[in-house]
């Protein structure tokens, strides 16, 4: 038999029989704890564990550390999930929501409603299933195969979006002739699962699994009252416009009606903002606003649009920068790598800018300082304000709604939004759109076209950026007045045609490929809005593709 050479990262180089299957290949080298591995990179590509190797390589093995492995842990489970609850509910149709407490909201949409001994039972079902270390089949089978398939188990979500579909081939998963799609890799039997816990929420269930924040064990629970809220408001918006999963709306762009799904979109989010500003002026003691949220949220525009709001109530509102106020280069505090931390609180001259605040609330005038980014200093150039109850000061920047920034401001003066893009749009009913995914796509988008950043520059920042997120945004988010969800449902259908040539130009050599690869694979379900006429000039989403009125 032909022989190829491996290097396994870890285990070192060894010869091996050609076309050998890659778990075979794990269990030969980690004979005690194979289990642990959920995949592998090889020459920057993610391969499933049935992958066989044909040619000598090198190989990188992952497990629920690795960003790939843990999304590979993640899905099985929420899989074996899904087929405890078809166990233990005949009748029962099950969606997986969105992402919540470090772990995934799921409902479970059957008479009665889902109850605390509910939960018992589907736990008990899935140990039962992870422990009989069931085979999790994958299949390559004809597209029109696969719709049949799942046409018969009334999964019509799948139906409509492989209706999409231009592979005349796809993959599809199955345990126990139960079959499922997935957006990704699986494990290729239940027994890889070790850890996971269910949490019931009303009315539905959190799965939780081991995370990198808690030492890959599974994390307290923790209520997020209000970013459940405004997730539920989300799925409403969905309903009104009939597209909860991405084969509606390509139905809708092929059949000519996404223009009316757009101006509607749009309708709502003006009539959020509107509501948003009314609340701020009914209440007179609210002199500041302040305004924060993860990167690319939108957030340039969402305070334009406000303040336009503000000012057809009467107000006459202002804006700060927290940017002006950083300190000098030399005073920015450092993170773990020595580098300078502008995204820590400590980089803003928290008393200089308290200070200020103080004495325009009193009714003083200020000068307020420009920050010389290409000196690293603060500098003074004559631009003083002063304000009184007409002008309410906006305050935009990733820190707002942590109380040490505006320490010195009454809690009854201060007015604080928190704004994400939280996606009310999954793939179907079992893979859901992360977040993080949409946003990482706009931030790509912008960079380019006003930065002119590549996409593998912006992926070579996206880990700091959510380093920087998870420290200094998440944490506060409970502490917001108010939350505005700036996704628009039809956000990756436009930004499709930007994003895919950007990525189309990461060669197969670079270290960000099997994440470009990734992308492309999920822009591929989405069908192009090619016509963005339709698209306001003052939209969110055209602060990340041009043609902002802002």
């Amino acid at each position: 038999m032909d022989k190829i050479n491996v290097t396994i990262q870890g285990y070192g180089a060894l010869t091996v029989n050609k076309d050998i299957m890659l778990k075979d290949l794990i269990q030969m080298v980690a004979k005690d704890d194979w289990q642990k591995y959920l995949g592998a990179e090889i020459n920057n590509e993610v391969k499933h564990l049935e992958y066989t190797i044909s040619k000598d390589c090198n190989i990188r093995l992952l497990d629920i550390t690795d960003k790939d492995g843990h999304r590979i842990y993640v899905r099985t489970l929420c899989f074996i999930y899904i087929k405890a609850c078809k166990d233990v509910f005949n009748n029962g149709n099950v969606t997986i929501e969105h992402s919540l407490s470090k772990g995934i909201y799921s409902e479970i949409h059957k008479a009665g409603g889902l109850t605390p001994d509910d939960i018992i039972k589907i736990k008990k079902r899935m140990q039962e299933i992870i422990d009989e270390d069931i085979e999790i089949k994958r299949e390559e089978i004809e597209t029109e195969k696969a719709k049949e398939i799942f046409k018969n188990q009334n999964m019509l979500d799948k139906v409509r979006l492989f209706n999409h579909v231009t592979k005349d081939t796809s993959h599809i998963y199955s345990i126990e002739g139960y079959y499922d799609s997935y957006y990704g890799f699986l494990a290729p039997s239940t027994g890889y699962i070790k850890t996971f816990e269910l949490t019931y929420y009303h009315p539905g269930v959190v799965i939780q699994y081991p995370t990198k924040e808690s030492f890959f064990k599974i994390p307290e629970f923790v209520e997020h009252e209000k970013l459940f809220k405004i997730f539920r408001e989300s799925e409403k918006w969905g309903d009104i416009l009939d597209v909860g999963y991405v084969g509606a709306l390509n139905d809708k762009i092929k059949d000519g009606s996404i223009e009316e799904i757009i101006r509607i979109s749009e309708a709502l989010h003006e009539k959020k903002i509107a509501y948003i500003a009314d609340t701020i002026c009914a209440n007179e003691d609210i002199r500041i606003i302040l305004i924060a949220g993860p990167s690319s949220s939108g957030k340039t525009t969402f305070a334009e649009r406000l303040s336009i709001q503000l000012k057809a109530n009467g107000k006459r509102p202002i804006s700060i920068s927290t940017d002006d106020y950083f300190v000098n280069r030399e005073d920015t505090p450092l993170d773990e790598n020595g580098e300078y931390d502008f995204e820590s609180i400590e980089a803003v001259d928290l008393k200089l800018f308290n200070s200020d605040l103080a004495k325009l609330l009193s009714g003083e005038e200020v000068e307020i300082p420009t920050f010389n980014f290409v000196l690293g200093k603060r500098e003074y150039n004559g631009k003083k304000i002063k304000i009184d109850n007409e002008h309410p000061i906006i305050i935009e920047g990733i820190h707002g709604l942590n109380k040490k920034l505006t320490a010195s401001v009454p809690q009854r003066s201060k007015f604080k939004i928190y704004i994400s893009a939280l996606t009310q749009l999954n793939l179907d009913a079992h893979n859901r759109i992360q977040t993080t995914d949409t946003r990482l796509i706009r931030r790509m988008v912008r960079d380019n076209k006003y930065r002119g950043n590549s996409a593998e520059t912006t992926l070579e920042r996206w880990d700091s950026v959510r380093r920087g997120e998870e420290r200094n945004i998440f944490p506060f988010q409970e502490e917001a007045d108010v939350m505005f969800n700036s996704s628009l449902v039809y956000d990756l259908a436009v930004l499709k045609k930007y994003a895919v040539p950007l990525l189309a130009e990461i060669d197969k050599s670079s270290v960000h490929y099997k994440e470009c690869k990734r992308l492309l694979s999920f822009l591929s379900y989405f069908t192009d809005i090619n016509n963005e006429e339709s698209i306001p000039c003052t939209s969110i989403i055209r602060e990340f593709i041009g043609g902002s009125c802002f």
